[in-house]
């Protein structure tokens, strides 16, 4: 497969489950190392970077938010600033009001006393606090139910928008795809079927698999 992301862009990645799409996205922060090919980061081929170092320049948001369960929110949040030496409260308190979470509110509550929807909160805040220059999200909003997977969608499209980060969005979901992304990778089997904006993949899809996809999820 081959993509180009560009700067300040949200792409979705979309397709049935084993299409490759969590696996794509690994690659990406060498979560996975691919067998072939070269992807592009900064101008640079990823495989001549330090994976640690690479991965802390990617914010990375697991679809179960990966939080760790003994440090509280601020500690959390603030994990990869005081890795890079920086003032990891400071920096995460800014990060948690960002995604509408007040810190004098939630910087010292443990993970477990949180609802599923502010743990997601939080996942993303840990993800945006060092600045990062691209945001991988999996499915960050699946496991929600339907008013508070509203919710974080009208946060995530706020937030890019005052953000302007680059960020490619792994989903089931072919309407959030269509709200929240730019342009939109459907995968199949691991190839791209089609690539291309919700408009033009809406208006003209370019295989039976990507018709029927569209079709299957009532998707006009």
């Amino acid at each position: 497969m081959s993509l180009d992301i560009a700067s300040g862009e949200c792409v979705a990645l979309i397709g049935e489950s084993g299409s490759g799409k969590t696996t794509l996205l690994r690659t990406i922060n060498r979560m996975v190392e691919p067998d072939a090919g070269v992807i592009w980061f900064n101008d640079r081929p990823t495989a001549e970077l330090n994976p640690v170092e690479l991965r802390r320049q990617m914010g990375y948001v697991p679809q179960d938010g990966g939080l760790l369960p003994h440090w509280r929110v601020r500690r959390n949040v603030g994990l990869v600033p005081w890795l890079l030496g920086k003032n990891g409260g400071d920096l995460a308190d800014r990060a948690l009001s960002l995604v509408g979470l007040e810190p004098a509110t939630f910087a010292k509550r443990w993970p477990s006393d949180l609802s599923g929807g502010q743990r997601q909160r939080v996942a993303i805040a840990r993800a945006l606090a060092a600045d990062p220059k691209v945001l991988l999200l999996d499915e960050p909003f699946g496991a929600l139910d339907a008013i508070t997977r509203a919710e974080l969608q009208d946060a995530f499209r706020d937030l890019r928008g005052r953000l302007g980060t680059t960020a490619i969005l792994v989903t089931h979901d072919l309407r959030e795809a269509i709200e929240l992304a730019d342009r939109i990778a459907v995968l199949h089997h691991g190839h791209v079927e089609q690539y291309g904006t919700p408009s033009a993949l809406l208006a003209h899809p370019e295989t039976e698999y990507v018709t029927t996809l569209f079709a299957r999820a009532h998707v006009r």
